[in-house]
């Protein structure tokens, strides 16, 4: 096939939207001109404090499929490492680029301000950036109002084709590996493989068999690891979009065998997350700071911003002495996953227990979720953290969680094997064992908290900032500018807080 000539270059900067079906950006650009499919490794960004080895191997893998699908397409994905502005500038220079499009990103800090750089080189360069609308978060939003009607017609819009693609004069390009990009370190063996064809089947086993049992079985860390979706790494890296899942979800429902209630229930749960994805991202697209301060600032200065190095080391190692909790985070390092209860409960444990400051244990649970979506994750420690100010204050019990979610002890057996000689009517609350001076401080660390008097007296502390002059109002405003409701709904209801922002307190791990 002979090569197109270099004039009215379309640059197709993928982002985390790693896929060529339902890629408005792709699609939209195809037809004007020429495509040339992008991805640039940022080393810097992959040296920020929330990136890990185990998400950039998973990218990478995703990556490898993307360019295969873009070669079948007519012209493989193009990879730089470097700088975006750096990689523009030399494609210009080589007469490769006419114009710029990538969909909207709502990440962290970093790209935030990247991508304001780029921006202005944009500007300054005379290159036209198009940036399209990728899927239920709305730039420049200017009130909730009506936002879940926005996103229902969002959703019902038929999926982007795929384009053909015209071969391209140019170098491919390389994928760094993790040790490349300075991530050498542990390698998660237990996460999740990247790629959109894995994820097309675990979508495909969700909707047609796993998710029978959905509802019930997702706040269990050991049966939520086959009932929930698992989806949520690619939809956090794009190898998925968001309107793909919603319409499947849907037609899958609708096919539903007469009878099938406790199934309709749990597609019905499943399809509300699919909301609340673009209803957690929205938060940090409006209000970008809630990555660093406080959403209510009347808990400013209420825990001590440096934490306490030796808790934080107990608790990211699970090393606290209290085997549900410690079994949580270890599982969560080997694997890469925790279901969304378990994601709620060891913030909260960080945050009211060991009382520390959501911003570090936050960014140690952000590298270690291969599937970390900023959006929902800085909006979540914080909401598991009581400083959203719109939402209940919930202080998990890690030992009734244990009791609740694993009653027989069979994922603290799994990965407490420390715990062998004490008896299952103990292994919850070891310390109260018979044997427990013969194992505690020496196979297993004694417990480094009382979780009964920790949490009581952080119960105090929260509730004497509630219960200030300030608080209500506050509070308020923050639902008004952060909760989702339909317009219709909202106009009855200017003078109080708006009762989705309820509705909508919903724990971590939204579509694990």
């Amino acid at each position: 096939m002979a090569w197109v000539r270099c004039t009215d270059l379309q640059v197709v900067w993928f982002k985390r939207d790693l896929r060529v079906l339902d890629h408005a950006a792709l699609a939209q650009a195809a037809k004007v001109g020429p495509v040339l499919p992008l991805y640039v490794v940022e080393p810097e960004l992959w040296l920020q404090p929330d990136a890990s080895e185990r998400q950039w191997s998973f990218v990478s893998e995703t990556l490898a499929e993307l360019r295969e699908a873009t070669a079948q397409l007519g012209q493989p994905l193009v990879v730089r490492i470097g700088t975006v502005i750096e990689t523009l500038t030399e494609l210009k220079k080589q007469g490769f680029l006419e114009a710029l499009w990538s969909h909207e990103e709502t990440g962290n800090d970093w790209t935030y301000r990247r991508d304001q750089d780029v921006a202005a080189w944009c500007r300054d360069a005379g290159v036209p950036w198009h940036e399209i609308q990728n899927h239920g978060v709305i730039r420049r939003l200017k009130s909730r109002d009506g936002w879940a009607n926005h996103w229902d017609a969002q959703m019902s819009q038929p999926t982007e084709k795929a384009p053909q693609l015209a071969p391209l004069p140019i170098e491919l390009g390389a994928l760094p590996s993790s040790k490349d990009l300075g991530l050498a370190g542990a390698v998660c063996t237990g996460r999740q493989k990247g790629g959109r064809q894995v994820g097309l089947g675990l979508l495909n086993s969700f909707l047609n068999k796993r998710s029978i049992d959905y509802q019930r079985a997702m706040s269990s860390p050991l049966r939520g690891a086959t009932a929930c979706s698992r989806l949520s790494p690619y939809i956090a890296w794009g190898a998925i979009s968001v309107r793909e899942i919603a319409q499947q979800t849907e037609n899958a429902r609708r096919t539903l065998p007469v009878g099938a209630g406790k199934w309709q229930k749990s597609m019905r749960s499943f399809s509300a997350r699919l909301h609340w994805h673009c209803h957690f991202i929205q938060k940090l697209e409006d209000e970008p700071q809630i990555e660093f301060e406080n959403l209510h600032p009347l808990y400013d200065g209420l825990r001590p911003k440096e934490p306490d190095a030796a808790l934080l080391q107990a608790w990211s190692t699970g090393e606290t002495g209290y085997p549900f909790l410690d079994a949580c985070m270890r599982s969560l390092r080997a694997t890469g996953w925790l279901n969304f209860r378990m994601r709620a409960m060891v913030m909260a444990v960080a945050s009211y227990h060991l009382w520390l400051h959501w911003r570090s244990p936050g960014l140690h649970l952000a590298r270690m979720f291969t599937d970390y979506e900023p959006g929902i994750h800085w909006s979540q420690v914080q909401m598991q953290s009581g400083t959203t100010g719109i939402n209940t204050i919930r202080i998990y019990n890690p030992v009734k969680q244990g009791l609740d979610q694993d009653p027989n002890g069979i994922f603290i057996r799994r990965w407490v094997p420390e715990l062998a000689e004490i008896p299952d009517a103990h292994l919850h609350d070891p310390w109260n064992a018979d044997n427990a001076d013969a194992v505690l401080d020496r196979e297993y660390p004694m417990r480094v908290f009382d979780h009964l008097a920790a949490a009581k007296t952080a119960r105090e502390k929260m509730w004497a900032v509630r219960r200030g002059p300030d608080f209500r109002d506050r509070a308020h405003a923050i639902a008004t500018k952060h909760a989702s409701r339909k317009a219709e709904r909202s106009r009855k209801r200017k003078a109080r807080t708006p009762r989705s922002a309820a509705q909508l307190d919903l724990p971590f791990g939204d579509l694990t």
